[in-house]
């Protein structure tokens, strides 16, 4: 017995395919057809009507196809993208890379759907702290993979110790029900927390086991005076109520006893809506399922070159894209990829292609980023975005 999982191996020795695309390289192959194509990526919509997107995965693509007699040109991990707008290109013979079709849209469709999410929701945050609480929710074996993209999309911070050496990052983390329930009682508790974690550590106490969030609150501050750095209410929905009126009344009644230094983290079933709510008492969030179950972005992977031609399918536009933007003003368009120097419609400023080689001749073309480098870029774009 063992995981439910694929191996690299597998994934990369095109196992992990819809079993059509084996079919056609045998038909292909039957007939000795391998025409040079190049096929387009790009998302008709994006779930929910969202106006824009944060793309992810292109790290995972370029190590799926490393060994491939591929040219790759895409967009710089961590852009935002638009529906309709392609994202990655991919040339070669169809017979060297069709298979891997169904894996590299896996790829980049999850992977961009979580990035969005973590981005959304430290966008309605703003300067406060956002951590990722949903690896709980997914299979383990792509815990990496949603935390990586949920702190290259904005999160401050993710709770799995894995996920957290993968991206060069310290694990955040407050207590647990369990410590409270494993405990003689939440003083016990309290003081054992304490205790046991590094002094650099900060204190964050959850407050709402036993308790009224209130007086759990100010019980954890007796108790650690200023080593208490926050307290964390995840009060389950059956006992919430009017939760921010809840948060208003901790605040106020830690503020006039002295313990203004103690913040507030909410966690629970939070997504950036709520997060708009309670920013006005809330000082963090911890986030779980809204951006580990983040809808996936719904690419497609398109011919729209044979043999340097176009040639595209019905209901596709044919011919390879280059998407340009405007360096002054901001506006985007679509061109075929062979245009040069283009100026912008609007403003006549030079515009910025956005699609550049990636991978050719058997290596990569330009370094990869650090997960942090990948994340500022993310929040430098998104600043100034409505949701």
């Amino acid at each position: 017995m063992s995981f439910f999982i694929a191996s690299e191996e597998s994934i990369k020795g095109g196992a992990v395919t819809d079993v059509y695309f084996e079919r056609v390289a045998g038909a292909l192959k039957g007939k000795g057809i391998n025409p040079e194509v190049s096929m387009e990526i790009r998302a008709g919509s994006l779930p929910s009507d969202l106006q824009w997107s944060v793309f992810t995965g292109l790290e995972e693509v370029l190590e799926l196809i490393e060994e491939l007699p591929v040219t790759v040109r895409s967009i710089d991990e961590g852009t935002i993208f638009r529906a309709g707008e392609p994202v990655m290109s991919l040339k070669g013979r169809y017979l060297d890379f069709g298979i891997f079709e169904t894996a590299v849209l896996g790829l980049i469709c999850q992977a961009t759907g979580i990035a969005t999410n973590a981005a959304r929701c430290k966008l309605a945050a703003g300067d406060r702290p956002v951590i990722s609480f949903g690896a709980r929710r997914m299979h383990p074996a792509i815990a990496p993979m949603i935390e990586r993209n949920a702190f290259v999309g904005g999160c401050d911070g993710v709770a799995t110790i894995e996920s957290a050496r993968r991206i060069g990052e310290e694990p955040v983390g407050t207590m647990s029900h369990t410590l409270m329930l494993c405990s003689p009682n939440e003083k016990d508790a309290i003081e054992a927390f304490d205790e046991s974690l590094d002094p650099e550590i900060k204190r964050v106490v959850l407050i709402d086991t036993f308790q009224d969030e209130k007086f759990g609150a100010l019980h954890a501050a007796e108790i650690l005076g200023k080593k208490l750095y926050a307290v964390r209410l995840d009060t389950p929905n059956s006992r919430r109520g009017d939760f921010r009126r809840i948060m208003e009344e901790v605040r106020w009644e830690l503020d006039i006893r002295g313990y203004d230094h103690v913040k507030l983290m909410v966690s629970g079933g939070l997504d950036e809506y709520k997060i708009i709510e309670y920013n006005g008492v809330a000082d963090a969030y911890g986030v779980g399922t809204h951006i580990s179950n983040s809808r996936v972005v719904d690419f497609s992977m398109d011919i729209v070159e044979v043999e340097g031609e176009p040639f595209a399918k019905r209901g596709k536009k044919s011919g390879l894209k280059q998407l340009w933007k405007c360096c002054d003003c901001g506006l985007r368009v679509q061109e075929l990829s062979n245009t040069k120097n283009l100026l912008c419609p609007d403003c006549g400023r030079k515009m910025e292609g956005l699609l550049r080689e990636r991978f050719a001749d058997g290596g990569k073309l330009l370094p990869d980023s650090s997960p942090r480098e990948l994340r500022s870029y993310v929040l430098s774009q998104v600043d100034g975005l409505k949701l």
